[in-house]
């Protein structure tokens, strides 16, 4: 290690030290100081870690935090950044507070949630075993653009690592549409019978990227997912490795499936998640973890920050989802559709640079199907209320049933005159931190993160 690198660690350390324990935060800032003090630390500090990245613009926390229970059954010592600080000057950080000055040369593993358009900045100077691509949806369009120049970050990053396998999701196509000089393996669904069908009209990515031909498909999951085809030309879904070979159970909580012909269990709903434990038993299959260590890693895995996480307020159970996509909002609101009890809603939409400003998205959602919903009351709130109470009484529900409460201190209050027990709390990422800033502040759970 150079003095340099030496000197900038120990800032770091020093820093991150003293921001936790007088400020009860700063997840990122030691990591940008440390940076500035020397540029290429991050190779210093990965050094001995077997690193694999998750990237993809829905999915990434969620199959980070599985894939980090997955390896863990094998590696003794392991790391990942579960606060969301994805960027690089959070991924220095999350080494700085495992940094240690022994001499250790037992191998140790890494897990990393990393943005898209980070993902260049990251592999200059970590070259991961792995980088796994959950999806690439319409996604905060200010800042990445559409799917293709999201995709191409994505390559580019993963170009700066030619070693590294990509780890990737089968039934996107647009997974399979430009070379690469990283290996790829696939990952999909492969349970049901094969029949024809067309993706909904307003579809991202269902053209043939060789001849612009409408894509069709033998079966759909969702959005543009699934065993796909050219009628056209010879583009068609890559041979998978790994293989959803049947689902089983699926309901709000929890789904029961088989991959490869064993059987799984995760405690969270929706069909999206099952694509993310697919992906984490990828890695796991990868780096040869047994089919009975990714079971025990699937059982230790918890709901994480605004992923169906279940926050207790008095007698109320709040399910925090974070939403910020329309394809991702709709696959929330079909994982709370399958909800048995009745139960109520709070929609709660920010604009700031961490959301994307551009709201318009909100208008490509299905906020329809919530008029059929067993829903005994509607709250909508946020910096945008106005757009998000203008989107749901377009989708369907009157004025007068909407209650309108802008204010997060307010929205809290309100969950506890509820009409029902169990509320579901859609909110975009500030809002997300927001709201649980101010349960913090009450004492509803610890930290604001």
């Amino acid at each position: 290690m150079s003095i340099r690198s030496a000197f900038a660690i120990a800032v770091g350390r020093t820093t991150k030290w003293g921001l936790h324990t007088f400020l009860k935060g700063g997840s990122s800032y030691p990591g940008q100081l440390t940076q500035k003090l020397d540029p290429t630390v991050l190779g210093t500090l990965s050094r001995n870690y077997d690193v694999v990245i998750v990237t993809g613009t829905n999915g990434k926390t969620l199959t980070t935090a599985l894939t980090y229970q997955v390896l863990k059954q094998k590696y003794p010592e392991i790391i990942t950044n579960p606060t969301g600080a994805n960027m690089l000057q959070g991924i220095i950080s999350t080494f700085l507070e495992h940094h240690s000055y022994t001499n250790n040369t037992e191998k140790k593993a890494a897990v990393l949630e990393v943005d898209e358009a980070s993902l260049i900045h990251v592999t200059k100077y970590i070259k991961p075993k792995a980088i796994v691509f959950t999806n690439v949806f319409r996604d905060q369009m200010d800042r990445y653009g559409e799917i293709y120049t999201t995709y191409q970050m994505m390559l580019n990053g993963a170009a700066l690592a030619p070693e590294a396998l990509i780890v990737s999701n089968g039934d996107a196509p647009i997974f399979n549409s430009k070379e690469t000089i990283n290996k790829r393996v696939y990952f999909g669904f492969d349970h049901l019978p094969d029949g024809e069908l067309k993706a909904h009209y307003n579809t991202d990515g269902v053209l043939c990227p060789h001849c612009n031909n409408i894509l069709h498909y033998k079966f759909l999951t969702y959005s543009n997912l699934g065993k796909y085809y050219c009628p056209n030309c010879d583009f068609k879904r890559p041979e998978l490795t790994y293989r959803l070979t049947d689902l089983t159970h699926m309901d709000h909580e929890s789904s029961k499936f088989e991959i490869d012909g064993d059987d799984f269990e995760i405690k969270i709903g929706g069909q999206y998640n099952i694509y993310n434990a697919l992906a984490a038993y990828s890695v796991g299959r990868i780096l040869d973890v047994s089919t009975d260590q990714i079971r025990a890693g699937f059982a230790a895995s918890k709901r994480v920050f605004g992923r169906q996480e279940v926050i207790q307020v008095d007698d109320k159970e709040i399910t925090i989802n974070l939403v910020k996509n329309p394809v991702g909002l709709n696959q929330v609101l079909d994982m709370i559709n399958l909800t048995p009890e009745p139960f109520s809603l709070v929609s709660i939409l920010n604009a700031n640079y961490a959301d994307g400003t551009d709201v318009s998205w909100i208008w490509d959602a299905n906020y329809e199907i919530v008029q059929n919903m067993n829903i005994k009351q509607v709250t909508v709130g946020g910096e945008r209320v106005e757009d998000i109470t203008a989107r749901l009484e377009v989708a369907g529900i009157p004025e007068e049933e909407l209650q309108v409460i802008p204010t997060i201190p307010e929205i809290i209050k309100s969950f506890k005159n509820a009409p029902t027990k169990k509320i579901y709390v859609l909110a975009t990422y500030t809002a997300v931190l927001q709201l649980r800033k101010e349960l913090a502040n009450q004492g509803y759970i610890k930290g604001g993160m």
